[in-house]
C-alpha cells in the first residue's frame, strides 16, 4: 500500500470517528483538510453525518460512521489535535484509532445502571424536586439504563428501545399516580428517565450546520432527530390512549417541596451520573462539574433576566466559552468532550417531553414548536460564543494553528 494511499486511509478513518464523537461536518471537513495539508497530499472529502468519502479517483477510501462511546472520544480528540499539526504519520494515526476503538469501558455494565440511575434523579431534582418525583425518577432511570445495558448487543431490538421505554415508564408512572395519589408529579416523572433518548444534539447540530451553509448535513440531522421524537411521542401516546387519561392528569404543575437548593444538587449529582455511566477518564471529574454549574447557572441567570426562550441561548453561549478556555489550559481535554455533557443537561427535556404527552389531547401544537425552537436557542447560542471565540481569542493567532473543536 502506497504512502498516499495510507494517508487517505487514515484522513477517512479520521473523518469517521469525529462524526461519530458529535463533531459538526464544517469542523471535520475543516480538520481533515489541515490534515491533508500536513501530509502534503491532494485529498478532497465529502462528509455527511454518517458517511465521509477521501481522495481522488487513483486514491479514493469510503467509510461509514462507527459507534463510538463518550470515553472514546477523549483520545480522539488529542489525535485530530496531533494529526492538524502534523505530529503524527498516518501509520500511527491508523494504529491509534484501532486501539482507541479496542478500549474496554472503564466500569462494568451495573456501574454504568446505577450511574444513569443517578443521572435521572438528577433530572428529577432539577424538573421537579419533591420526594416522590425524585423516588420515581431513579427508579425508573435504573430501569431504562438496564434495557440499555441488555440491548448494546442487539441493534434490532436497540432500535425499538425509545418506544418501549417510553410506553413502559408512562403507563407505570400514570398508573402509580392514580393509586398513589401523585398528582402532577406523575407528568414530570417520566421525563427524566427519558432524556437518554432526547435527540437534543442531533437538532442542535443541525441548526449549526443549516446555518455555515451545510444545508444536506443539518436538514439529514433534523430528520433523524425528529424521528426520534416521534418514537418517544409513540410510545407515550399508546400508554395515554391505553390508560385513558384525561386532560387534568396531563397538566403541568411546577412544585418544588425540598428547597431551591436541590436543582443545585442535582447538578453535582448529574455529573456523578455521567462519570459512572460513560466512563470519562480520571481526572475529568472536577472540569466536567465546573462547566456543568457554569452552564446551568447561566441559562438561570438568562430566563430570569430574559425569559425561558433565551435561556437555552445563554447556557449554550456560556458553554461554548467556558469550554474553549478551559481547553487552552494544558491539564484539561479538549472542547469538545466538555462539550457534550454540557449539551445534555441544556436540552430542555421538560419542554420537549410534557409537549409530546400533551399530544394526546390535542394541546401539544404549539409546545413541539416551542421545544425546537428552545433547541434552536442553545445552538445559536454556541454559534455565536463559537464566532465572538474566533474574533477576540483568536485575534492576532496563526491562522494555521490547530482548532480546539
Amino acid at each position: 500500500m502506497s504512502d498516499d494511499t495510507v494517508a487517505v486511509e487514515f484522513i477517512a478513518r479520521l473523518g469517521s470517528a469525529m462524526l461519530s464523537a458529535d463533531y459538526p461536518v464544517p469542523m471535520v471537513r475543516h480538520a481533515l483538510e489541515r490534515v491533508a495539508a500536513r501530509q502534503g497530499i491532494d485529498c478532497p472529502v465529502l462528509v455527511l453525518p454518517n458517511f465521509i468519502q477521501a481522495g481522488d479517483r487513483h486514491h479514493t477510501t469510503v467509510v461509514r460512521g462507527a459507534t463510538l462511546r463518550y470515553d472514546q472520544t477523549f483520545p480522539l480528540g488529542e489525535l485530530v489535535e496531533q494529526a492538524q499539526a502534523g505530529r503524527l504519520d498516518p501509520v500511527q494515526g491508523l494504529a491509534e484509532l484501532d486501539r482507541m476503538h479496542a478500549l474496554p469501558r472503564r466500569f462494568p455494565g451495573w456501574v454504568g445502571v446505577i450511574g444513569y440511575g443517578l443521572q435521572s434523579a438528577a433530572y428529577g431534582l432539577i424538573l421537579q424536586p419533591t420526594v416522590v418525583s425524585l423516588v420515581a425518577a431513579t427508579v425508573f432511570g435504573l430501569f431504562v439504563g438496564l434495557l440499555e445495558l441488555l440491548t448494546r448487543r442487539n441493534a434490532a431490538v436497540r432500535q425499538l428501545l425509545p418506544v418501549l421505554s417510553a410506553f413502559v415508564v408512562t403507563y407505570v408512572a400514570f398508573s402509580l399516580g392514580r393509586l398513589l395519589h401523585m398528582g402532577h408529579d406523575s407528568l414530570r416523572v417520566l421525563i427524566a428517565p427519558l432524556t437518554l433518548f432526547l435527540p437534543g444534539v442531533a437538532i442542535t447540530l443541525s441548526v449549526i450546520e443549516s446555518s455555515t451553509g451545510e444545508v444536506v448535513s443539518g436538514s439529514a440531522r433534523l430528520m433523524g432527530g425528529l424521528m426520534r421524537l416521534a418514537q418517544l411521542a409513540l410510545g407515550i401516546l399508546l400508554a395515554v390512549q391505553l390508560l385513558g387519561l384525561t386532560w387534568s392528569e396531563l397538566a403541568d404543575v411546577e412544585v418544588n417541596t425540598l428547597g431551591s437548593w436541590a436543582p443545585w444538587v442535582g447538578v453535582a449529582v448529574y455529573a456523578v451520573g455521567i462519570t459512572l455511566h460513560l466512563g470519562p477518564p480520571r481526572g475529568f471529574a472536577p472540569w466536567l462539574t465546573l462547566v456543568l454549574f457554569t452552564a446551568y447557572g447561566a441559562q438561570l441567570l438568562t430566563n430570569a433576566v430574559f425569559g425561558g426562550y433565551m435561556s437555552g441561548f445563554g447556557g449554550g453561549l456560556i458553554l461554548i466559552l467556558s469550554a474553549l478556555a478551559l481547553s487552552r489550559l494544558s491539564m484539561t481535554p479538549v472542547a469538545q468532550v466538555m462539550l457534550a455533557p454540557g449539551f445534555w443537561l441544556l436540552v430542555p427535556s421538560s419542554i420537549g417531553m410534557i409537549g409530546l404527552a400533551q399530544l394526546a389531547s390535542g394541546q401539544a401544537s404549539g409546545a413541539i414548536t416551542v421545544m425546537l425552537v428552545s433547541m434552536m436557542s442553545i445552538a445559536l447560542g454556541f454559534t455565536t460564543g463559537y464566532a465572538a471565540w474566533n474574533a477576540v481569542a483568536r485575534r492576532g493567532a496563526d491562522p494555521e494553528s490547530s482548532s480546539e473543536l
